[in-house]
């Protein structure tokens, strides 16, 4: 099922590299691999210029395990991202794209941003998921290590729709046991966009301004910068054109209702299936 859906933050490739390429980024980090699709991407951007990337995830597939053995330049940091944050370097540019929650996503840019600052380098983070379901929604790989205060009442069984704020017990887009879904969309400390947020506002209120910008399609792509940067113009009339788009979004839209009917389509042959043999 998940073979047909464009889900990966590599569709976003092309203009990420370019973002890299204006603000000239040598050394990168990478949160969350997965199959490497877009870390192969990235460490030849820095090998061409010199640079290093580094690729932090607990668990990625082996395809990429299997691709980081035969590149050596590459370092693979195998702790998640807020345990590893302790033996990370100042980097030019982070891609963030690990564990979809707020508790999460808060302390990388708030860890990301003190590390930057101290080195003095301008801040670029590229964040996936910031669009529905994970905006407003806190996902989760593995609950247990988010702080009880921080961790919201979840389902792995559960889906989410998107014309309901509450999970939908056996329909929706779910974690297939691999991902649990905060209970109810929406509210405080609650997804991916929340914390980017909280984190802006922040830093507002001790006035340091950044520029985002929201391109909102395939789960929604975020791009954070420094606007003190030599480079924040070049880079900010590269995203404008898609920030908040609405012909993106009402795109973004239909594709998902497709994409949930399907989801409906093969419960219901599931279902189908069990009473049949039942029968």
């Amino acid at each position: 099922m998940t073979g047909l859906l464009i889900h990966s933050v590599s569709e976003f490739s092309d203009l990420i590299l370019e973002g890299l390429r204006l603000a000239d980024a040598l050394d990168i980090v990478e949160i969350g691999a997965e199959y490497g699709g877009m870390s192969a991407l990235l460490a030849e951007h820095c090998r061409v210029r010199g640079g290093r990337l580094t690729s932090v995830d607990p668990a990625p597939k082996r395809e990429f395990l299997d691709w980081v053995n035969a590149n050596p330049d590459v370092r693979h940091v195998a702790k998640t991202s807020l345990d590893a944050f302790a033996e990370l370097d100042a980097a030019d540019a982070w891609i963030v794209d690990g564990d979809h929650n707020w508790y999460t996503v808060y302390h990388e840019l708030r860890q990301i941003e003190a590390i930057s600052r101290r080195a003095g380098k301008p801040l670029l983070v590229f964040l996936h998921d910031v669009g529905w379901p994970c905006g407003r929604r806190d996902m989760y790989y593995a609950p247990e290590q988010i702080p009880a205060a921080y961790r919201h009442p979840h389902s792995y069984d559960a889906g989410a729709t998107l014309d309901r704020p509450a999970l939908v017990e056996g329909r929706g887009f779910r974690g297939a046991g691999l991902a649990a879904f905060a209970n109810v969309s929406g509210g405080a400390r609650n997804g991916v966009m929340t914390a980017i947020d909280d984190f802006l506002a922040e830093e507002l209120a001790q006035g340091r301004e950044f520029g985002f910008a929201e391109i909102p399609v395939v789960f929604g792509l975020g791009v954070l910068f420094d606007m003190s940067a030599t480079w924040s113009a070049s880079l900010a009339e590269l995203v404008l054109p898609y920030h908040r788009n609405k012909l993106l979004r009402t795109l973004e839209t239909n594709r998902l209702r497709n994409y949930l009917r399907v989801i409906e389509m093969q419960d219901e042959l599931a279902a189908r299936a069990v009473r049949l043999g039942a029968a």
